[in-house]
């Protein structure tokens, strides 16, 4: 049976919080926009809100087609809510895409009925495809011969699963039409996610970015026609979500100086290699208004041996060097992040990785146990080494032949000890004199012990 109107099409997901704002479904939904006969719209809901509330606003939506983008932290939310929407109503058509359902499709979908069709990898070009087929067929079936010329997706053909070929990544990003330009980013969230360019010039091991090989950015022009319209909006933090957003100095300077001379208001957070900072970019961080500029730098861990053996390139020396200098010589607010569970790195190695990032005395340090995500080469490594981890997102590890399940307890009750103590900046001066005459990395496994 067909439509007697415009085939409407519902992107959806689940954020972790209510100040999240998605970029996903802006993209697919500009990419979309110059298709014929569909109407479409994008909603936002919170893993936080209780499935049978999702789905009345799901069922109210009268959708043909619904979307969903899915990550660690909605995939089982997700799952959960499409099967009760198959269930009230049948005829709906549903798509899943995303980092955490571009793995292991087949497995996924054979386990879950209610998914019609998963979108893999980079999206946008594919998702406009099916779209178009299920446009075309006017809310009849979709001929299996008209699905199988989209390369990147996974369906259901009868009792069969089918995936046909990865679909190569855009080379020219500009072809993407702009979410921002088409007005279909909510820029009255506190928090707007943009990117500058895709890929990452690293390849570590436990990072989801290390299934592709290379970077690839937009031109000048449209980063600067995008920063402009988030700039002129007065959005309150913009986060960047490029993987290394300083993999080109010029680049980075670049883009730097263009939100030095527009912004008003919006903070910005970039995502950085410290090591890869050169003078040319210090001199011009100086000028930046304390506060302006967050920078999130991973060390993931201070020992060189563990990291190579996760393929992650860093001058620990200069990374140090160059947190050092950004905290004496600019205003930028520094993050860093360790990796806990590393091949190789036991509790001992980790208690002295901690020391040195609390020796580097940035404003915010971020400690997390290793996940093993799909796809990524983290899962042979893991098997090979005997790791144990959970098999349900955020698949975080249990013990790995370094460390035991109590020890990566310990380090998940001081990284909460650090978040109270060190990130809230409250007890600056007490931790100031206490590293005086012991390293603080000790107080804050002490801490754990007495289990905050």
């Amino acid at each position: 049976m067909g439509y007697n109107r415009p085939m409407k099409l519902l992107l959806a997901t689940l954020h972790a919080k209510y100040v999240h704002a998605s970029l996903a479904l802006p993209l697919l939904a500009a990419s979309c926009a110059d298709i014929g006969g569909v109407t479409t719209v994008i909603r936002e809901y919170t893993v936080n809100e209780r499935v049978e509330t999702l789905l009345r606003h799901v069922v109210a939506e009268e959708a043909d087609v619904v979307a969903f983008s899915c990550y660690i932290w909605n995939i089982e939310a997700t799952l959960k809510l499409v099967a009760d929407l198959k269930l009230v109503a049948p005829g709906i058509f549903v798509v899943l895409g995303g980092p955490e359902v571009s793995y292991g499709s087949h497995e996924l979908m054979a386990g879950a009925p209610s998914v019609d069709c998963i979108v893999r990898g980079e999206g946008e070009q594919t998702f406009r495809e099916l779209v178009a087929a299920l446009a075309a067929c006017a809310g009849g079936p979709v001929p299996d011969e008209l699905l199988e010329k989209i390369d990147g997706i996974s369906f259901r053909s009868g009792d069969d699963i089918v995936t046909t070929p990865e679909r190569h990544p855009l080379h020219d990003l500009d072809r993407l039409p702009s979410p921002f330009s088409a007005g279909l980013v909510d820029l009255a969230k506190p928090l707007v996610y943009l990117e500058t360019s895709r890929g990452c010039p690293f390849s570590c091991a436990f990072c989801i970015s290390s299934v592709e090989a290379g970077v690839r950015s937009y031109s000048d022009q449209r980063i600067e026609q995008d920063l402009a319209r988030v700039m002129d909006a007065g959005v309150r933090t913009v986060k960047l979500v490029d993987r290394t957003f300083n993999y080109d100095a010029h680049r980075a300077n670049r883009i730097w100086s263009f939100i030095l001379r527009r912004n008003r208001q919006s903070l910005f957070h970039f995502e950085i290699a410290a090591d890869l900072l050169t003078d040319d970019n210090i001199r011009l961080l100086r000028d930046v208004p304390p506060g302006l500029f967050r920078f999130e730098i991973g060390v993931q861990s201070a020992h060189a041996d563990t990291l190579d053996r996760v393929g992650r390139r860093s001058d620990l020396d200069k990374l140090f060097a160059t947190v050092r200098r950004l905290k004496e010589e600019t205003g930028v607010v520094l993050h860093l992040d360790l990796v806990a569970g590393l091949p190789g790195e036991d509790f001992a190695g980790f208690t002295a990785s901690l020391d040195r990032l609390l020796a580097a005395a940035p404003h915010h340090i971020q400690v997390e146990p290793l996940k093993v995500l799909k796809g990524t080469r983290m899962q042979r490594i893991a098997r090979d080494n005997g790791y144990a981890w959970s098999p349900a997102p955020p698949y975080r590890i249990l013990g790995t032949p370094w460390l035991t399940y109590g020890e990566v307890c310990r380090i998940e009750t001081a990284s909460q000890a650090l978040e109270l103590l060190h990130n809230s900046g409250r007890f600056s001066a007490t931790l100031g004199a206490v590293a005086r005459t012991t390293p603080l990395a000790g107080l804050f496994i002490d801490q754990a012990l007495s289990d905050i």
